[in-house]
């Protein structure tokens, strides 16, 4: 390989944990002497990490894939190659290898590691290679990761899933649950902490299961105290929390851990204890309500998020407006809300009551009117008040203004001087909006 001369460019689909997967590919990339592409025009090979948690991403993706056709009809060395979740299906892996023949390497997440032989592989053959494993037993650690620039870094701590939630394939493409050890994640933690990031967001399918499976157990609570603990690091966050894990004694531990934000994303999915039921979450609506009672009592000021489906099968009007009268009741800071799209191999899919695509689009409106409505007022709220901010960068909105974000995840855009990227300061709020808040530097 000749360092510095072949580019590679990849395309990211998904959550954070694709986020993250893209991170891995990027530092195998460069250790083999691949360096990044401005453009697919100029790049020699060209990843796509895909997400197939909902219909539209799929098709986003093939789409994607027709049009990097053009790109391989002009450089007949370009190296296409697919990865991510889509990939775990057996049926998509079977699609590409029939139907679209440009692509070169077709390779599964876990598979990550196998990057380098894979890539030699494919420049050899004439036909596709591919390697997709479905068994996410054996971790790789010490894989080279290429972190975005910036203040803040991403460490997984768990892998897979365990919940099989009717509705969800996570499951099935990403595998059981597999924790990392806790000496391998404050390994990183510290590593990180030494090349000057200031946040970590420890991330998994769900972080409150970490630890059950490994020889020595360890909660997720107990990782959380030793990563606040760790010198350098000044803010913590976590992604995802499933309510029926969410235990007593994490929400002490985000009392008591001073770098950890007060904030929580925690997915409802929904607010009828029939489709919650349907969907195998394995709690109630009063569950939820008295968890968010617990994490407000032991937390004021914390800023709760959440995922909501609206048109799940079987769904009627008495159900939805359940969801409304829990949105109402909890009062969100915000929620990222989906129309329930069915997913091959899901027992969601079978159900025979489907709701009809044109019920489902009202519903998601009402529901984004009533949560919009509570945002912009709870970020009203904030007028005003000086909150403290690490500074991400240059505003996507506005490249004469900074941007960063509060403890409680808010975005905040203002102005102030580009030596300020990276680290942290106190911002008034002057003119919030429903998304974003616009402040003023405090010196």
């Amino acid at each position: 390989m000749y360092p510095g001369l072949l580019k590679y460019k990849i395309i990211t689909w998904g959550c954070q944990m694709n986020i993250h997967d893209s991170e891995v590919i990027s530092g195998v990339l460069q250790k083999l002497g691949y360096c990044p592409a401005d453009s697919l025009k100029e790049a020699d090979l060209i990843i796509l990490n895909t997400c197939c948690v909902r219909e539209n991403a799929e098709r986003k993706v093939y789409g994607r894939i027709a049009q990097l056709k053009q790109f391989k009809q002009k450089n007949p060395n370009l190296i296409i190659a697919v990865s991510g979740c889509m990939i775990q299906q057996p049926h998509v892996t079977e699609y590409i290898s029939e139907h679209l023949p440009y692509v070169d390497l077709v390779f599964g997440i876990h598979n990550v590691h196998r990057l380098p032989e894979l890539i030699k592989n494919a420049r050899q053959a004439n036909l596709p290679v591919i390697e997709v494993t479905r068994d996410n037993t054996q971790l790789e650690e010490n894989l080279p990761i290429k972190r975005g620039e910036g203040v803040k870094a991403w460490v997984n701590i768990i892998y897979g899933c365990n919940n099989f939630c009717s509705y969800c394939i996570v499951p099935y493409v990403r595998g059981r649950e597999k924790s990392r050890k806790p000496e391998d994640i404050l390994k990183e933690v510290e590593e990180l902490s030494k090349q000057g990031f200031l946040e970590i967001n420890l991330l998994g399918q769900n972080v409150n299961s970490y630890g059950k499976d490994l020889e020595e157990p360890i909660t997720f609570p107990e990782l959380l105290r030793r990563v606040n603990s760790i010198d350098g690091i000044r803010r913590i966050r976590f992604i995802t929390s499933h309510p029926k894990d969410l235990s007593d004694e994490l929400i002490m531990a985000m009392r008591d851990c001073e770098k950890v934000c007060e904030h929580i994303h925690l997915p409802v999915q929904a607010g009828s204890n029939r489709i919650l039921e349907k969907m195998n979450r394995r709690y109630t609506r009063e569950h939820y309500i008295s968890l968010v009672e617990k994490l407000r009592k032991a937390v004021p000021e914390v800023a709760i998020t959440t995922d909501i489906i609206v048109g799940f099968p079987g769904e009627t009007e008495e159900d939805f407006r359940d969801t409304l009268d829990l949105v109402k009741t909890v009062e969100f800071d915000s929620a990222f809300t989906f129309i329930y799209s069915r997913r091959q191999g899901t027992p969601a899919a079978e159900m025979e009551d489907q709701v009809d695509e044109e019920v489902k689009s009202q519903r998601l409106e009402r529901l984004m009117k009533v949560q919009d409505a509570i945002t912009a007022r709870k970020n009203m709220e904030l007028k005003g008040k000086i909150l403290e901010v690490l500074v991400e960068g240059v505003s996507k909105g506005n490249e004469e203004r900074l941007s960063g974000r509060t403890r409680t995840n808010k975005l905040v855009n203002f102005d102030g001087p580009r030596d300020l990227i990276g680290k942290l300061v106190n911002v008034r709020i002057t003119q919030p909006h429903t998304w974003s808040l616009l402040g003023q530097f405090e010196e």
